[in-house]
């Protein structure tokens, strides 16, 4: 089982995604900005983490930044979860240091397709 953090400023993509995460059998832990998601991130050390883009605070770009510079948090894997859906999109957050880019709304299946590989064996 692994622990996955869920960044996303709206309520109804939180429970969507923590729904998928658990019925995976994976824990689910959550922030509402990409300032928590940074803080929650350096506290709890998940092994992955699904990062909204259009965020308060910090975006999720930001964030995702952030996170991937940071030798305490660089290792955690991030999946930019977004409506944002353009190639330059796509290629910035991958700058980023993002390892991979889902876009809204989520296809179950994608999601779970994508994260697999990026979770410990």
């Amino acid at each position: 089982m692994a622990r996955i953090l869920i960044v996303d400023d709206s309520p109804s993509q939180l429970l969507g995604l923590k729904r998928i995460v658990e019925k995976l059998g994976h824990e689910s832990l959550t922030a509402e900005d990409g300032a928590a998601g940074v803080e929650a991130a350096k506290r709890e050390r998940p092994d992955l983490i699904l990062m909204d883009v259009v965020m308060p605070n910090l975006n999720g770009f930001q964030a995702t930044r952030i996170i991937s510079k940071d030798p305490d948090t660089a290792h955690i894997p991030v999946v930019l979860v977004t409506t944002k859906d353009q190639e330059t999109d796509r290629v910035w957050g991958m700058r980023q240091g993002a390892k991979a880019y889902v876009t809204k709304p989520i296809k179950e299946d994608e999601l779970v397709a994508t994260i697999k590989p990026l979770l410990p064996a």
